[in-house]
């Protein structure tokens, strides 16, 4: 039998040859990091190399283990005791501990209070801001949630309000701050309002860009190229960020028998999701720490302060099935009002699918993330990095059946199908923020089409997908079959 058959889904264990009841902190501290992040299993009785040894007395083990638990830690986390029997008699405990709600849980022994989180597979102890995350957890509350020291009437709104009025075609009332969670009645903003606000007095989240020369940041005599500091509101900064990128990056394109196909370095829509995202779950209550983008000839890099929420890291799991976990759920939330992000937490997959229509790309240029507890990277490799400029075509096949042949590898001609699909009275202003682009460059491909047609006028008009014969019989003709 493997561990798993005994712990089931449990992600994290720890194993113990024997139960020290002299030294309770060499395991009592996993206790304390397991109910402070994601909840795991000891193991009694098995050693390091999964040799199964089994307990003396294990009936007096788990006496004793509930009773320093209850002795030990504080607050006392939820847990419990099994006994498994293996091996001709041989009988080992687990000890489950459950993920807390009222965090920090503390290990108090040899005169010290001391809390522990868990860390790839050791159990550490919590730094300062560690902590105070903890503890904003165990209030059941966050960051951007808390109220700051600044006054409303101190701070303009402009970007917010620019935004929203180009978002929802609607303007942004003073009281709106309230209902955002920016603010609260008696006029003091929130941690939130304070990052959105036009002059941020929050400094340390400030974006820092650089195009470093070469393949890493020693580039020999030049080391980079072109870098900037931005600060201010949030919203300035995603603006900046991405006209930051789109100087450094160029854009290759090549003739075809209809129009030509543009061959960029970098998918705007994936680095746009990894900007907003560095910026909407960073940890800002790291200071003297800020995002960066780091622009070099074959990858870009987004980093941001702070690692996966949740305590894991990204390197174990399958980024297209992690949960979205928010760690700043205002700010998260006013980025889902604005256009910016949606609620289910979609972002991994978006980095990865922006990348997949590409022409130039392959599983060598999938992007990837990495992370540990105090950062998160998203690393974009540049497409067209050491690619021939004449190279095949990489058309795919999984697309919508009434997309033209000359229009299927074109990823931006089936994202404004499939959005018009989704929402037929979607406004080519709202295609156009949400994809990354103008809505004259909306505009240019809905013609190029030739399938899409705006019936009515206004509001009140819709958008209808013209199912023309001679495309479903060329459709029918070139698409292979199933």
């Amino acid at each position: 039998m493997s561990i798993k058959d005994w712990i089931g889904e449990t992600t994290e264990y720890d194993k113990k040859l024997a139960l020290e009841v002299k030294k309770p902190k060499s395991w009592c501290k996993s206790v304390s990091a397991f109910a402070n992040t994601l909840g795991g299993a000891l193991i009694f009785g098995i050693s390091n190399s999964e040799e199964i040894v089994g307990l003396e007395d294990p009936n007096e083990d788990a006496e004793k283990i509930s009773e320093i638990i209850k002795t030990r830690l504080d607050p006392i986390p939820e847990f419990r005791l099994r006994f498994e029997q293996i091996d001709k008699g041989k009988v080992i405990i687990i000890l489950d501990i459950f993920k807390g709600e009222e965090t920090p849980y503390y290990y108090s022994g040899d005169g010290v209070l001391e809390a522990y989180v868990r860390i790839g597979n050791e159990s550490v102890k919590a730094t300062a801001t560690e902590l105070k995350r903890l503890v904003l957890h165990g209030r059941n509350t966050s960051y951007d949630s808390q109220i700051s020291v600044y006054k409303v009437e101190d701070f303009a709104f402009s970007k917010l309000r620019e935004r929203y009025k180009k978002w929802t075609g609607n303007s942004f009332d003073e009281k709106d701050l309230v209902s955002f969670g920016l603010a609260n009645e008696q006029g003091y903003l929130t941690n939130a309002g304070a990052l959105i606000a036009d002059e941020s007095p929050i400094y340390w989240s400030r974006l820092f860009c650089t195009r470093w020369n070469g393949l890493n940041k020693s580039g020999g005599t030049i080391d980079a190229f072109d870098d900037a500091e931005y600060s201010g509101s949030v919203l300035s900064l995603i603006d900046n960020g991405e006209a930051f990128i789109k100087r450094n990056a160029k854009l290759m394109w090549r003739k075809t028998a209809n129009s030509r196909e543009e061959m960029p370095e970098y998918v705007e829509r994936s680095y746009h999701e990894a900007l907003v995202n560095a910026l909407a779950h960073r940890d800002y209550l790291v200071n003297g720490s800020e995002v960066h983008i780091d622009i070099y000839d074959d990858h870009m890099e987004i980093y941001s302060p702070g690692g996966m929420p949740d305590g894991s890291v990204i390197q174990d799991r399958d980024p297209l099935t992690v949960p979205s976990t928010r760690r700043n759920p205002v700010l998260a939330d006013v980025f889902n009002r604005l256009g910016y992000m949606e609620r289910k937490g979609s972002g991994f997959g978006k980095i990865i699918g922006g990348y997949e229509f590409q022409i130039n790309y392959d599983e060598s240029k999938k992007p990837t993330f990495r992370s540990d507890r105090y950062q998160f990277t998203v690393v974009m490799p540049n497409l067209n990095y050491n690619v021939p400029q004449d190279v095949p075509r990489n058309v795919p096949w999984n697309v919508p059946r009434n997309v033209p042949r000359k229009n299927r590898d074109n990823p931006l001609d089936i994202q404004i199908l499939n959005m018009i699909k989704k929402d037929n009275k979607v406004s080519t202003e709202k295609m156009a923020m949400a994809l990354g682009i103008s809505s004259k460059t909306v505009k240019r491909h809905i013609k190029d089409l030739d399938i899409i047609q705006f019936v009515g006028r206004g509001r009140s008009g819709h958008w209808e997908i013209i199912k023309k014969e001679k495309v479903i019989s060329q459709q029918n003709s070139d698409t292979p079959q199933a």
